[in-house]
């Protein structure tokens, strides 16, 4: 494994340009809601921000054009990710399709399912949700039991997945399934896109502590999809899923999406403010930054066709840890009542409740660190 200062980022000569025109974009069209809800802002949708984002030419930036993309440099597009989320924009409806699934389409996806996703991703108006957990598996994703099987008229799929994000908003889900009858663990495993307005599939929501639904269970029920919903090579789902994940556990939603809270206290500091509130936020500040900076080596890593899999997991856990620190140590230096009206006790409130799963999402602490002790020759 390479360290991460290995991989340098280097910011493109147009950075500045970018990140004032995409303040300037965010100036007139980002919405002007609850400032709550900033707190955890890559999971709220706003369909018609995600619309606007994307004829501005701000989703599927890496992608060819002629799938609707605007062929920029991966760096360039990081910019843009870290000014969406320090700026709280509502980019949960694009998201996963953004990240995950439209480069996994165009991957290993057929010119069919290219044109009949990625334009429309590009354009901020088709969602995507990624089915991978089940129940009764915690974290352990080799123990899929939702099953495919091949008829002469397509695919019928039977099963369950769980803690799925974003499943009631979406269009089509990235499924990880067993199309191999009788196969275990890793072998066996297929990839489908199985659009989620096929007669069979069920979606209930799963309704969080505090009142949010942004989780889903997903009901197969004899679900027929077409031949060409099976995407790359049958029985490679494994190492297609695998190689997707450091996409969805190196970038700066790892170290932002809650920042908003730490920004909120900030400004909420007076000029005599106590010293033990000045240190919080210098540790805090300092924290970030240091995460910043290993995950945009990351993305210089991407950038260069590797494959960072081990630094994407370290990124993911370290900042994981960081954000779920992150309530608790304000909280610690705060005299505020979680029942007070302020924006930053209500914000605490929020992220108090929300942060124990953020260490859910994306892969578990032990399945993470497994992953690292391997890349370091460990086990």
């Amino acid at each position: 494994m390479q360290s991460f200062a290995h991989y340098a980022f280097i910011a493109p000569q147009n950075a500045q340009q970018i990140r004032q025109e995409l303040r300037a974009f965010l100036a007139e069209h980002l919405p002007q809601g609850d400032p709550v809800l900033k707190a955890n802002c890559w999971m709220n949708f706003d369909p018609q921000f995600s619309r606007e984002l994307g004829r501005a030419g701000y989703i599927g930036m890496l992608w060819p054009k002629e799938y609707g993309g605007h062929e920029r440099n991966p760096l360039e597009r990081y910019i843009v990710l870290e000014e969406l989320l320090a700026a709280s924009a509502p980019v949960g409806a694009h998201w996963i399709a953004d990240r995950q699934t439209g480069p996994l389409i165009l991957r290993y996806g057929t010119e069919e399912q290219r044109r009949k996703y990625l334009p429309g991703m590009a354009a901020g108006e088709i969602y995507s949700c990624i089915g991978l957990s089940e129940p009764n598996s915690g974290s352990d994703l080799a123990s899929v039991r939702t099953s495919a099987r091949k008829t002469d008229n397509g695919w019928l799929i039977n099963g369950q997945k769980i803690w799925t994000s974003g499943a009631h908003h979406s269009h089509v889900m990235l499924a990880l399934v067993r199309s191999e009858q009788g196969s275990d663990r890793q072998r066996g495993l297929s990839q489908f896109l199985i659009d989620l307005d096929t007669p069979g599939i069920t979606i209930r929501p799963i309704v969080d502590m505090f009142g949010g639904h942004h989780f889903n269970e997903v009901f197969f029920e004899d679900v027929l999809v077409p031949h060409g919903a099976l995407i790359g090579t049958e029985g490679e789902g494994w190492k297609q899923a695998t190689s997707e994940l450091a996409l969805e556990r190196s970038g700066p939603e790892r170290y932002l999406s809650s920042h908003a809270l730490l920004a909120e206290l900030i400004d909420s500091v007076g000029p005599d403010a106590d010293p033990l509130l000045v240190t919080t936020i210098g540790k805090l500040v300092s924290d970030m930054w240091t995460l910043r900076h290993m995950s945009m080596s990351v993305a210089a890593k991407l950038a260069a066709g590797q494959d960072p899999m081990v630094e994407a997991s370290i990124v993911k856990d370290l900042g994981c840890s960081f954000e779920q620190d992150l309530p608790v140590a304000v909280q610690a230096v705060v005299d505020a009542d979680l029942a007070d009206s302020s924006t930053l006790a209500r914000m605490m409130a929020v992220l108090l409740q929300a942060a124990p799963s953020f260490s859910l999402r994306g892969g578990t602490r032990e399945v993470l660190r497994g992953i690292i002790a391997r890349g370091l020759g460990l086990r």
